[in-house]
């Protein structure tokens, strides 16, 4: 009798170290995993964020301002004239169709020859 009380105390003891030790190990590593993909986006979102000043900055001067206004709307400094290349109106023809053969469509099939 002594002897299973010895042994229903070492498996409580054992529980309780498991539940005590393993289950914050197995956050404290979850956690670890989270916290090294937050750093990865954290980088990838800071060269993001130096991509955008340095485009921030380039917008602030008359040139680049002036230089997409030119090439995404077209337009043009005062004294300017604009031209604009319309495609032709006339449409292509198009291509003839082959000429199709005249055979029944089985006359290409092996097996009618044979019989």
């Amino acid at each position: 009798m002594r002897l299973t009380v010895k042994f229903g105390l070492a498996v409580l003891v054992l529980c309780g170290a498991v539940y005590l030790f393993a289950f914050p190990a197995q956050t404290y590593l979850a956690q670890k995993q989270d916290i090294v993909g937050q750093e990865q986006t954290i980088a990838v979102l800071q060269a993001e964020n130096t991509k955008l000043a340095a485009e921030s900055a380039a917008l602030r001067s008359d040139a680049t301002i002036e230089k997409i206004a030119r090439s995404k709307y077209g337009l043009v400094s005062p004294g300017q004239q604009a031209f604009m290349v319309l495609p032709s109106s006339v449409r292509p023809r198009p291509a003839a169709a082959p000429a199709r053969s005249r055979a029944p469509w089985y006359a290409s099939l092996e097996f009618w020859h044979h019989l």
